[in-house]
């Protein structure tokens, strides 16, 4: 637990130190986000804040993780590919296709590597189906989540903080120490994303971000409880991307509008402010409510099933409710299809 702590505390420290250097990296070679009609920032913003979260983890995992390293390569080489990936598409904004296809060939690369869900009550072929799924999903998730300030490093400083503490928890120091660097290097950049931010973290970070969580989620094990409850668990840690997805997804398709090539103020976010949230304080609900669904993890990780999926249950109810109140229920303000990945 004490080179976990270590991990933490140096991964910090290099987001920390490394993100005003990205920034300026960035301004030098003109990687920016310029401002346009479509967005709401008046002045070019850099946008490499992933390469320091990147360069945080990493550097924290070789230095004192290296023990770690031949069970964490597969999912470190899968998660730097993906951060490449984040960075081409900040520079040359690739299409949709074309990235989807990356991640899945990524995640396949997990798969290859033995990191996969393993629910022995489905076939094999399923278990790697929802691999697939769920890590192409998840990183996609946190990618939509970056549209507002502070709101997609925050979130997965939440989450990365509950995974922390439930691997420690289950005596999976391994999986802890991961999560410890993802949650120390997003902490260190959100000095400088926090409202007003002066660097973005761009694909290269929440398509990384996305990547490591997914992976992280697939990694946990609980040898005190079955598979049969406990699956539920990185899905409640997660659960705030997930359900800011899902509402994206329902209502473009409800508007006829495509889901993956069409952005808007229509997340979660936007709707909060618009309802009469200030950016701030709807960053600030999302993270509680992060930290609400990782309580819930905890307790669901040592329910017996009926009790498990009495929480699933309520929480379904709520998420329903929520995209209900949402979604059928606007009070002002009306959708558009501007991208505005940053508010």
């Amino acid at each position: 637990m004490t080179t976990t702590m270590f991990i933490f505390i140096m991964a910090f420290s290099f987001a920390l130190a490394g993100t005003p250097l990205t920034r300026r990296l960035a301004r030098r070679i003109g990687f920016l986000d310029r401002p346009a009609a479509r967005k709401l920032h008046i002045t070019a913003i850099p946008l490499m804040g992933g390469v320091a979260i990147y360069a945080g983890v990493a550097l924290s995992i070789l230095i004192l993780g290296r023990h770690f390293l031949p069970e964490l390569a597969g999912i470190l080489a899968g998660a730097t590919v993906m951060s490449l990936l984040g960075l081409w598409d900040d520079r040359a904004e690739l299409h949709p296709a074309v990235k989807l296809i990356g991640q899945i060939t990524i995640a396949g690369g997990l798969v290859v590597t033995g990191v996969q869900v393993n629910l022995g009550w489905l076939p094999a072929w399923a278990n790697i189906a929802l691999t697939l799924a769920w890590v192409v999903g998840i990183t996609n998730a946190v990618n939509f989540l970056d549209n507002m300030d502070g709101l997609a490093g925050g979130v997965c400083a939440v989450a990365t903080a509950f995974l922390t503490v439930i691997a420690a928890m289950n005596g999976q120091y391994l999986v802890a120490s991961l999560a410890a660097a993802v949650f120390g290097a997003c902490l260190g950049f959100l000095f400088f994303n926090s409202k007003p931010a002066s660097i973005f973290m761009g694909d290269a970070g929440s398509l990384f971000l996305g990547f490591t969580l997914a992976a992280l989620g697939i990694k946990l094990r609980f040898p005190e409880n079955v598979n049969f409850v406990t699956w539920m668990v990185p899905v409640l840690v997660m659960g705030v991307p997930i359900f800011d997805t899902a509402l994206v997804i329902v209502s473009r398709v409800r508007r006829g509008v495509n889901p993956l090539t069409t952005s808007g103020k229509d997340h979660f976010s936007h709707r909060l402010v618009r309802r009469g949230f200030s950016q701030r304080e709807a960053v600030f609900a999302l993270y509680l409510t992060g930290c609400a669904l990782g309580l819930l993890a905890i307790f669901v990780m040592q329910a017996t099933p009926a009790e498990g999926y009495q929480v699933g249950a309520a929480v379904i109810m709520c998420a329903a409710w929520a995209l209900w109140q949402l979604e059928w229920k606007p009070q002002r303000g009306t959708h558009t299809h501007e991208k505005t990945p940053h508010t």
